[in-house]
């Protein structure tokens, strides 16, 4: 990522409020005016540069937002959206009519998995669900109907590695669309400087970092980012998951201070994961020189944000998971909670949760174990401290 640095990018933006305020002010209305009739018209075809219609096509607050997530990711244009699946499910049926088909990495979001699955298919858009590391079978999965290739950089929950440039290269090839969830290593990975052409994030997560909202973004060409607003025939228009102004806001304070809270994410994470490993667990966690995709990771990130804040641990059963989050939840050492990016750790099975979408077989034929836990591992500042307190439980209770 040389001479690119996405937290410099968010720096250097600078916004004045209407009266002169530090922050820029808040367009808390759903409906803009107009001094000319004619003036309307050539905003309802597109010809109105810097005019406001509805707020469901465009506000200044979201726009705020939009710029400063493009300007992280190196993109031209972006769209946030109230939530990640609002970002993730209009890209993709802008992206694909009825016929086409997708190749899918198969460990992804629970949620992303079933939209394809379940949702997209009643609409006649097919999708094969592939091992993402695997680049011949990828390949080898693409149809003349494939319009789209899909992948976590971080997969969720196994925490597999996709090889966005060479994804790139495959994609390009067969004149596809590579888009790209960076939702687990947001500055730490920039997917379209290594050649993705959308980049979409669930923002709820790590760049709110404070789980009180529910939110979602795409970046891309400033074509892609038109089409999904048109009025006619775009999918975030006519869909509507519009973000809320006052949400926006809220985001768009939380984004500045992205840069410290993954550097902290990442040391504590990476310090727990190799106590652990070193403990006899079963640790994932791209940081590690154990993990598979840990050399071609180290060439993917941005160094300075690390490798970041989630990884995995398998207790053998889920009656030990359960009982290891229960327990360390009652010593305050996290939330037994889906979601990640919060302050506290947060910990889940996620095999009952965020992917419980995905079949029990198909479940167990990616390696998704009943006994795995995944962590979202917070803010800690003692985390030697932490360390010992999660050890001690699993003392307790004879897992380790």
């Amino acid at each position: 990522m040389k001479n690119f640095n996405p937290a410099d990018n968010i720096q250097d933006l600078q916004y004045f409020g209407e009266f002169g305020g530090v922050n820029p002010s808040i367009s808390d209305s759903s409906t803009y005016t107009f001094l000319s009739a004619k003036t309307m018209f050539d905003t309802f075809e597109g010809h109105a540069e810097g005019c406001y219609l509805y707020s469901r096509h465009a506000s200044p607050s979201n726009l705020y937002l939009d710029q400063a997530l493009a300007a992280m990711e190196g993109t031209e244009a972006a769209n946030v959206a109230a939530s990640g699946m609002g970002a993730i499910s209009p890209t993709l049926l802008q992206l694909c009519s009825q016929g086409n088909h997708v190749v899918s990495s198969r460990t992804i979001y629970g949620g992303t998995y079933a939209f394809l699955k379940n949702f997209a298919s009643r609409f006649g858009i097919k999708t094969s669900f592939v091992d993402i590391t695997k680049l011949d079978v990828v390949e080898a999965a693409i149809t003349p109907e494939t319009k789209v290739l899909y992948c976590e950089t971080v997969s969720n929950p196994l925490l597999e590695v996709a090889d966005i440039a060479r994804l790139s290269i495959i994609a390009k090839k067969h004149n596809l669309q590579l888009v790209v969830d960076n939702t687990f290593s947001p500055l730490s990975v920039s997917p379209a400087r290594l050649g993705a052409d959308i980049v979409i994030h669930s923002l709820t997560k790590y760049i709110n970092g404070s789980s009180d909202t529910v939110a979602g973004v795409t970046c891309a060409s400033r074509e892609f980012i038109n089409s999904l607003k048109n009025v006619n025939n775009g999918a975030s228009m006519l869909l509507g998951p519009t973000m809320d102004s006052l949400r926006s806001a809220s985001v768009m304070k939380n984004l500045r201070t992205l840069h410290i809270r993954m550097k902290q994410h990442s040391y504590n994470a990476l310090y727990l994961a190799e106590r652990f490993e070193k403990d006899g667990l079963k640790t994932v966690y791209p940081g590690l020189k154990s993990h598979p995709s840990h050399e071609l990771y180290s060439t993917m990130i941005n160094r300075e944000y690390g490798f970041g804040g989630m990884m995995t641990l398998d207790v053998g059963t889920l009656g030990n998971a359960n009982e290891l989050m229960e327990l360390m939840q009652s010593r305050n050492l996290g939330y037994l909670a889906v979601s990640l990016g919060f302050y506290k750790t947060l910990f889940s099975a996620p095999g009952t949760s965020t992917s419980s979408e995905i079949p029990s077989e198909e479940q167990a034929s990616m390696g998704l174990t009943d006994g795995l836990i995944r962590l979202s591992i917070g803010l800690d500042n003692d985390i030697e401290r932490t360390y010992q307190m999660m050890k001690n439980c699993m003392v307790e209770l004879g897992i380790l």
